[in-house]
């Protein structure tokens, strides 16, 4: 092989000779390496110390590491009556609430009847602690029927067919102890928590119960309705009275916390909380001591006037709708209702024999008013021109037309008389005749139904309380809808064709079955006999008997109308909305709904033909109101109705010509006899409470009339 050349050899061997890293890289390197090896140990002793040395401490922050939102419940606002007196409000509690799809075994509607062992065995350790019974009782379900099962299961279930996704509350304003004892087991009570809440209270029991209404969960439906929007699903509302109209601005708005608790659910501490806000006050137009007045003496009156059983009454404003007092009886003490109730507390306090107690017989309960209806049959008489101030009638006991005779109570004759008289002794032949001169076989009825309507009756007031009664003002339309309606009831047919025992429909649904057919009038709507209206028809109206229904509340507008001169005012009970301490941020005083024109000579007569019933020799109710100091215009009202002992009535006022403090009163007492008897001393003693400060002397009429 030849040799290299000497330049080549020179370079290779240079190249043999250079050192393989400088001497700066070198140092590079080290340091860099160095660098490393170091993150590398810190990396690999962190994660030792974590996995080896801290594993039981973040072992136990994961078994906390849980967040539950909790609602915390405004307090609901306070009701006040118009001395500022409190009639409603809320005080801090407890209650013990159960999650159904939490449960050992969640309920279904498939297990709902037959709770699981797991969970009968939770609610009967709960009932313990509780002090609540485990013995089965009776339980209604809606759309379930009456099951057999403990409180608690019964409350449960009651809870979950009411809202599927809520909480059922069964036990409320539980003691520290009950409280303590199941915070500190959670793990023995799976699905049970303790919530703060604020608990309705009514300081005056049973007074003014219907009016002031009651408070409880929230239904399905009512969480579907705007009225309702943003309200938690577990929060509590007005379902009657106040409570409900009012609801929006007594509920307040809720806040919330952030609560930390273990895998146990126990309380660990709170992370963050929102406060809630009260809910304002509402204050009423209603006069506490007023009303424990009327409730006073119209329990007075039923138990003087056996077999009386129930009634109302009514004072308000005749100028501007505002009431004063509004009762109702039977009563109930509102406070039962702010605990869940046992259905055998409810049976005894509500059931079939109770006479439906929650019931406002002043604005939802509707019937003839015997006589005191005549004042609005003397209006549509002489609006019309069928009769004059001046018209003389001669009564002599009896009153006949078309062949049928009808005579006065007692068969009293009352002679010779104007229409100032007819109505101070309440000659029934009198209105008898004044009914025939206005009747109309027209759809729509004739004079005395066109000035019905005028005064209010046969529709709703518009007082700011749920579910009012319209009551009914019959003419021939009406009639022939009647007629119809039995026609298709005795046949099952239209709206009656299938039934599920309790209501009737077009359409069979699930569990219905086909109606049965009856005779005619048979169903009892109408008489079966397919009769058109007649003059007949309208002599009951005229006298407030027959087919009229109409509410004490109706009344009183019709009689705040005379008083003041024809304006129909709006009844109302709440006055202004108000922070706690005591700014108005709304006040509420409704418009009138309309103005009625009377003859002002036509009005005149008439008043003074009240006023002469009351305060005359031979008026109705002179000796309940002869010798009372101020200027009362009054009617007796004695009804006939279903066979049973006559309903007796009274409407009465004070108006604004004679007093500062105009009022007007309408009493009735179911049962309670002649109006004088039954319904005119409750008056009285209102009348004088208002006037005077003191009920006075409880004093009941002698006269017979209807």
């Amino acid at each position: 092989m030849s040799p290299l050349p000497e330049d080549k050899r020179l370079r290779f061997v240079k190249q043999e000779e250079r050192p393989s890293m400088s001497p700066q890289l070198a140092r590079r390197v080290a340091i860099v390496g160095t660098f490393a090896l170091a993150i590398f140990a810190i990396l690999y002793f962190r994660l030792w110390f974590l996995q080896v040395l801290s594993s039981s401490q973040y072992a136990h922050a994961a078994s906390v590491n849980f967040v539950r939102d909790v609602e915390i419940p405004a307090p609901r606002g306070q009701i006040l009556d118009s001395s500022g007196q409190i009639m409603a409000s809320s005080r801090r509690a407890y209650a013990v609430e159960i999650s159904p799809p939490s449960l050992p075994v969640p309920i279904t509607d498939q297990n709902l009847a037959h709770p699981p062992q797991e969970d009968a065995l939770l609610y009967d350790r709960l009932a313990g602690v509780l002090g609540l019974p485990t013995k089965r009782e009776p339980c209604p379900v809606n759309g379930h029927g009456l099951l057999h099962m403990s409180v608690i299961a019964c409350r449960v279930v009651q809870g979950y067919v009411q809202l599927s996704y809520g909480e059922a509350t069964v036990a409320s304003d539980i003691t520290s102890q009950q409280l303590w004892y199941i915070s500190e087991r959670q793990q023995s009570f799976p699905g049970v928590t303790v919530q703060q809440i604020y608990q309705r209270t009514y300081p005056f029991g049973d007074l003014a119960s219907q009016v002031l209404g009651i408070v409880s969960r929230i239904t399905g439906p009512e969480t579907k309705d705007p009225f309702y929007k943003g309200v938690n699903p577990n929060d509590s509302v007005g379902q009657s009275g106040l409570e409900a109209s009012y609801d929006r601005y007594l509920r307040g708005i809720d806040g919330a916390q952030k609560v930390k608790v273990d895998a146990f659910g126990n309380f660990v501490g709170v992370q963050s909380e929102t406060a809630p806000t009260a809910g304002d006050n509402l204050k009423l137009t209603l006069n506490a001591k007023l009303e424990a007045v009327g409730q006073q003496a119209l329990q007075q009156s039923i138990d003087t006037n056996y077999p009386a059983n129930g009634g109302a009454f009514v004072a308000m404003d005749p100028t501007n709708g505002q009431i004063y007092a509004m009762g109702s009886l039977p009563t109930y003490n509102a406070n039962v209702f702010t605990k869940p109730v046992p259905y055998s507390t409810y049976n005894s306090l509500f059931g079939p024999n109770s006479g439906d107690p929650q019931v406002n017989r002043a604005y939802q309960s509707a019937g003839p008013t015997g006589s005191a209806f005549k004042p609005i049959t003397a209006t549509a008489a002489l609006e019309s021109g069928a009769w004059g101030v001046n018209s003389v009638f001669d009564d002599t006991g009896q009153y006949c037309f078309s062949g049928q005779c009808r005579h006065n109570a007692g068969n009293a004759v009352d002679g010779s008389l104007d229409l100032v008289n007819a109505i101070k002794v309440s000659s029934d032949d009198f209105f008898y005749n004044l009914g025939v001169l206005t009747n109309s076989p027209a759809p729509n009825g004739g004079p005395l139904q066109k000035w019905a309507r005028a005064y209010g009756i046969g529709q709703k007031s518009g007082v700011d309380l749920p579910d009012e009664s319209s009551g009914t003002l019959p003419d021939a339309a009406w009639r022939s809808n009647r007629n119809e309606l039995e026609a298709e009831c005795d046949s099952a047919t239209g709206p009656f064709k299938y039934t599920n025992g309790v209501t009737t429909g077009s359409k069979k649904l699930k569990g219905w079955h086909r109606s049965q057919t009856h005779p005619p009038g048979g169903c009892g709507i109408a008489d079966g006999t397919d009769r058109p209206w007649s003059a007949g028809d309208n002599e009951n109206l005229a006298v407030g008997q027959g087919d009229v229904q109409v509410t004490p509340l109706q009344l009183a507008v019709a009689y705040s109308a005379l008083a003041n001169d024809g304006t129909i005012v709006i009844p109302h009970i709440g006055a202004d909305v108000q922070t706690a301490d005591g700014f108005v941020l709304r006040s509420f005083n409704p418009a009138p709904k309309r103005h009625i024109n009377i003859d002002p000579l036509y009005r005149e007569t008439i008043l003074a033909g009240l006023r002469a019933g009351a305060s005359q020799p031979g008026g109705t109710s002179a000796d309940v109101f002869g010798t009372f100091p101020e200027q009362v215009y009054g009617k007796t009202g004695t009804a006939q109705y279903n066979g049973q002992q006559d309903y007796a009535w009274y409407a009465c006022f004070v108006p604004p010509s004679a007093t500062s403090k105009p009022i007007v009163v309408v009493v009735t007492v179911e049962q309670g006899g002649f109006g004088a008897v039954g319904a005119a001393p409750v008056a009285r003693q209102i009348l004088s409470q208002w006037f005077f400060g003191s009920k006075g002397q409880y004093v009941p009429g002698s006269s017979q009339t209807l």
